[in-house]
């Protein structure tokens, strides 16, 4: 049961077609093509706060910013899920200096987005794991690239712990939209 004060969380995933976010050697830039890039900096400069994981930063040294092409007024906060110490200052997140990056340790999602309204989850396959295992994702945004990258690869989701099909998380397609040679899938939970 979701808490009462629980804001609207956006889980963003960018895979392959068969559900890949990395090849087995972390390489992940770029799955996706531009124009589903492009649409991923309109959704960051809709949401209050990304949160991610310090793996992510390590491995891609992304930015998490939306661009002011995307109609950003203002550069949503990050909260990374992991210890500051592990990153180096010239890392990118920390280039934009109108907003805040936030490091929490606490291992509970929820615990660490108290405050915001707004949430997009964009991080790899164990805090999106931890984010549908809390039951706290009330969007999916899925692209999707035509490419196969095959049982080697990083898997979208680690294991949410099920026993039973019937306890799956369920989710409506309420969309489907082409990104030049990519689809976002779009999903609301079902309650």
């Amino acid at each position: 049961m979701r808490a009462p004060n629980t804001p609207r969380i956006t889980l963003k995933l960018a895979t392959s077609m068969d559900g890949k976010i990395a090849l087995a050697n972390g390489q992940s830039k770029w799955i996706t093509g531009p124009e589903s890039r492009e649409e991923v900096h309109r959704m960051r400069a809709a949401h209050e706060v990304i949160v991610t994981g310090i793996g992510t930063v390590l491995a891609d040294n992304p930015e998490f910013t939306a661009r002011p092409a995307a109609g950003c007024k203002k550069q949503p906060d990050l909260i990374v899920m992991g210890m500051k110490s592990k990153l180096q200052n010239q890392d990118r997140i920390f280039q934009d200096q109108t907003r805040n990056v936030i490091f929490s340790n606490d291992r509970n999602l929820v615990g660490a987005i108290n405050g915001y309204h707004s949430v997009m989850i964009e991080a790899g396959s164990r805090i999106a794991a931890a984010a549908i295992k809390a039951d706290i994702v009330d969007r999916i945004e899925w692209f999707r690239a035509p490419i196969i990258i095959g049982g080697g690869g990083i898997p979208v989701l680690a294991d949410i712990g099920l026993d039973s099909l019937s306890d799956a998380p369920k989710f409506t397609r309420v969309a489907v939209t082409p990104r030049g040679a990519d689809l976002q899938e779009s999903y609301e939970r079902i309650l």
